[in-house]
C-alpha cells in the first residue's frame, strides 16, 4: 500500500487547532491522527467529538482518523462517526466485547480500527482480523505525546504485517508514537504503511517561512526516508 503520514494533532497548537490542520494537510498530510483520551483509560485528557465536529465545520475534509485512548468505548463511537470521523480504533482491553464494538463502527459507516499496547499480544488480532480495516501498534505506552520510541514495537508490526499478508485482506497497518525522520524507514521496513507524527512534524521550529513549509519540508523527509533503497 502507498505510504501514509498522519499528524497527530496532540502536539498541535490547540490556540489555532483549525489553521494547524489547514497547514498540514496543504503540507501533504494524508489523514489527521485525532486522540482521544479519558483520564480513565489513559492518565491524561484530551478532546471530545465537538473539536471533531468543530473542525469540520471550520472546513476541514481531510480524513480523521480517531484513536479512542477511553474505556469503555462503544457509548462514544457513535458520537465521534457523527462528528465527522472517517476511522475509529479502539484498544481490545477497553471493550467488553471487541467484535461488538468493531460492528458498531461500520454499522455506523466508519472504517474500524484495533489497537495494541506494547503490552497487548498481536494474537488478539486472529479471531477479530475480518472485523478490521486498520491495526495501529503503540511504539509508546498510550497517554501521552513526546514519548521516545520502543524499538520493540518493530516484531509487533512484523507479526501484525504476517496476520495482515495472510488474511488477503486490505487492512492498513499503522504505527503510532516517537517515529520521526531518523526511524520512519525501519517502520517502513517492518510493515508498517500508516505513520503517525506527532511532535516531529508539528514540534519542527519555526523557519519563518511559513508553517505549510515547515510542516511540507518535514513530511518530504518523511516519504523520502519511506522511498529510499534499504540498507
Amino acid at each position: 500500500m502507498e505510504p501514509w503520514i498522519a499528524p497527530s494533532i496532540l502536539a498541535a497548537d490547540f490556540a489555532r487547532l483549525g489553521q494547524e490542520v489547514d497547514d498540514v494537510v496543504a503540507a501533504g498530510a494524508d489523514l489527521i491522527h485525532f486522540d482521544v483520551m479519558d483520564n480513565h483509560y489513559v492518565p491524561n485528557l484530551s478532546v471530545g467529538p465537538l473539536v471533531l465536529e468543530s473542525l469540520r465545520r471550520h472546513g476541514v475534509e481531510a480524513t480523521v482518523d480517531v484513536h479512542l485512548m477511553v474505556k469503555p468505548v462503544d457509548r462514544l463511537i457513535g458520537d465521534f462517526i457523527d462528528a465527522g470521523a472517517d476511522i475509529v480504533s479502539f484498544h481490545p482491553e477497553a471493550s467488553e466485547h471487541p467484535h461488538r464494538s468493531l460492528g458498531l463502527i461500520r454499522e455506523k459507516g466508519a472504517k474500524a480500527g484495533l489497537v495494541f499496547n506494547p503490552g497487548t499480544p498481536i494474537a488478539l488480532l486472529e479471531p477479530l482480523i475480518d472485523a478490521v480495516d486498520l491495526v495501529l501498534v503503540m511504539s509508546v505506552n498510550p497517554g501521552f505525546g513526546g514519548q521516545a520510541f520502543i524499538p520493540s514495537a518493530l516484531d509487533k508490526v512484523r507479526s501484525a504485517r504476517a496476520l495482515i499478508d495472510a488474511s488477503g485482506s486490505a487492512i492498513r497497518l499503522e504505527i503510532d508514537g516517537g517515529i520521526k525522520v531518523d526511524n520512519i524507514a525501519e517502520a517502513g521496513a517492518a510493515g508498517a504503511d500508516t505513520f503517525v507524527a506527532g511532535s516531529a512534524i508539528f514540534g519542527v521550529p519555526d523557519s519563518g517561512r511559513g508553517r505549510v513549509d515547515d510542516y511540507r519540508q518535514v513530511i518530504r523527509c518523511m516519504r523520502d526516508e519511506l522511498a529510499a533503497p534499504a540498507g
